[in-house]
């Protein structure tokens, strides 16, 4: 049987400006790993190359009425220093620069649409500029999977992210049309599937779970010398974007409250934070100041860099907000699997990772329990002092976000 033939519609495919980047590149990975002809339409602005697909640049449109709008908009708010933004997207529901990106997707699928079994369009931050160029295409609608990679709009995030963003009834209704139009809808987790279907039944209809991906980059101790590693000590490592509500103060008292207990490890430990925390940032160097063993670099760093960590630490942090659910699954998951390391799962109980790694998993604490944290790294830190096996051992996992799996669900649900 011939292989199958897929067009891939996404934003950006620089894994190293987001996590949402990584997570996309890493399915078109195992989509061309898997044998499938890819076509990758992107709107990174640059000319970016996948070994195995046709990677192409959508070119943006420039002649037109919300080209026009959006400069006329730049222009007049550098002039007057005020934001329209707010106002414009509660009257359109979306910026005229969303409309017209979307118009110009658009036109790179008409033009490079060649009769594809399949039309996936790929989500990244709070856009889904690829769903909305996909909806003024009904003709291809029964091609169409709508990968979901976290709850739209801002309005219907979970507690604690209250936001509330412009034009949001706008967007329900934008959302409600993808639900409704797409053939097919994926998720990357279970509980996310459920808690989208809650407000727009037609994902229980139509959804899918494709877990993230895992991307490897094939990294070795010679491709780094790190001045901030010691690979003698017991580390723990959190990477990753320190959101507002992703907040790491309970960790750091966890860590510190397991130092005052133990001081024979003072020497021994090093708690590193890596990746951007804007909103802690004056919080993060009060404790940077006070506790030699924490290490802060509060910025973006490459990720073969921070796989390289990934592989090489003693534990691997995920760090969720306090609340009563958390539906995501986050993008360094596969990554914590695949690099075989303890994990310290921080979070509420009812998550997507602690679905995946199951009721039984030792290593879990709730954001808000310093005290259970601090226990946790105890018990890390005395197994390791004793050379017992910390790592992760879970091929259950590993099969779960394998290729192999991507391509049972694919034939099963979708290549019917």
């Amino acid at each position: 049987m011939s292989s199958k033939k897929v067009l891939v519609v996404l934003e950006s495919i620089d894994v190293n400006k987001s996590s949402g980047a990584k997570v996309n590149v890493a399915l078109i990975n195992n989509l061309i790993t898997l044998d499938y002809e890819v076509t990758v339409l992107h709107y990174t602005r640059k000319d970016i190359q996948l070994k195995g697909a046709k990677c192409i640049a959508v070119r943006e449109l420039k002649f037109n009425l919300n080209y026009f709008l959006s400069r006329c908009q730049r222009l007049f708010q550098r002039i007057i220093k005020l934001d329209l933004s707010k106002r414009l997207e509660n009257s359109f529901g979306q910026s005229f620069t969303f409309f017209n990106d979307s118009k110009s997707i658009k036109s790179a699928i008409n033009v490079y649409y060649k009769d594809h079994d399949l039309i996936l369009t790929l989500s990244q931050g709070a856009s889904f500029r690829p769903h909305y160029a996909m909806l003024s295409l009904p003709n291809l609608f029964k091609k169409w999977l709508a990968y979901v990679h976290d709850p739209y709009p801002f309005h219907l995030y979970p507690n604690p992210y209250n936001w509330s963003e412009p034009g949001y009834k706008k967007k329900i209704d934008f959302f409600r049309k993808v639900s409704e139009k797409a053939q097919y809808s994926a998720f990357p987790s279970l509980l996310l599937k459920e808690w989208m279907g809650s407000y727009y039944p037609n994902f229980l209809k139509t959804g899918i779970v494709i877990p993230h991906q895992h991307i490897e980059t094939g990294i070795n101790d010679q491709d780094f010398k790190l001045d901030y590693f010691n690979s003698e000590k017991f580390t723990l490592l959190h990477a990753g974007n320190l959101m507002k509500q992703r907040s790491p103060v309970n960790l750091i008292k966890g860590f510190k409250s397991f130092l005052d207990t133990n001081s024979e490890a003072e020497t021994e430990v090093e708690l590193m934070l890596i990746g951007p925390a804007s909103y802690h940032k004056t919080v993060l160097e009060e404790y940077n100041n006070s506790i030699p063993q924490l290490y802060l670099r509060a910025q973006n760093v490459p990720f073969k860099e921070i796989q390289y960590l990934q592989k090489r630490v003693n534990v691997n942090i995920i760090l969720e907000s306090e609340s009563e659910i958390s539906p995501f699954l986050p993008g360094k998951f596969p990554h914590c699997v695949f690099a075989n390391k303890a994990i310290l799962a921080i979070g509420p109980k009812h998550s997507e990772t602690e679905r995946l790694l199951g009721e039984d998993y030792e290593f879990h604490a709730e954001a808000h329990e310093d005290k259970m944290i601090a226990n946790k790294i105890e018990k890390l830190y005395n197994k390791w002092k004793a050379n017992e096996d910390i790592s992760l051992n879970r091929p259950d996992l590993e099969a779960y976000l394998s290729p192999s799996f991507l391509d049972s669900i694919l034939k099963e649900k979708v290549f019917i």
